[in-house]
């Protein structure tokens, strides 16, 4: 297929034929039900995980207030170790909770944030004074052919 001669003189500046390239596009598709398969699974380990921090928690604050009174009572030393490592525990638990919550957060921001799907960009490489000339010429053959 042969372009109009207004496009000639571009063709032999930049060194191309005048044939038209159909492009193909791929698109990439994800299936919606691996996607939905996917948050439920997260869903499910986030609520199992929770659950579980949650009677970590509590068992560790039974066995906490348990040992402490041990302590009290036998007045040992290392009743009152064990009654500081287990305050540790049960702390560092309740942070991974807080941990969890601010995961699931991330999660759910990496999935929205989604940049954009097609960016089409013109881009014309020359100088000015070759795209004043460029297009005053497509305005004389515009007018020309009217």
């Amino acid at each position: 297929m042969k372009m109009t001669k207004k496009f000639d003189d571009l063709n032999k500046t930049f060194n191309v034929s005048n044939e038209i390239v159909e492009t193909k596009v791929k698109t990439i598709e994800k299936k919606i039900d691996e996607i939905e398969e996917v948050s439920n699974d997260l869903k499910k380990d986030y609520e199992y995980t929770r659950g579980n921090l949650y009677a970590i928690i509590e068992k560790g604050q039974e066995a906490l207030n348990g040992i402490l009174e041990l302590a009290q009572e036998s007045e040992m030393p290392r009743a009152y170790e064990v009654a500081g490592q287990l305050i540790k525990n049960v702390a560092d638990a309740t942070d991974k909770l807080i941990d969890l919550q601010k995961k699931l957060k991330d999660i759910d921001e990496t999935k929205s944030s989604k940049g954009p799907t097609n960016v089409t960009n013109a881009l014309f490489v020359g100088s000015t004074a070759e795209l004043s000339k460029l297009l005053k010429n497509q305005f004389t053959e515009d007018k020309d052919n009217k």
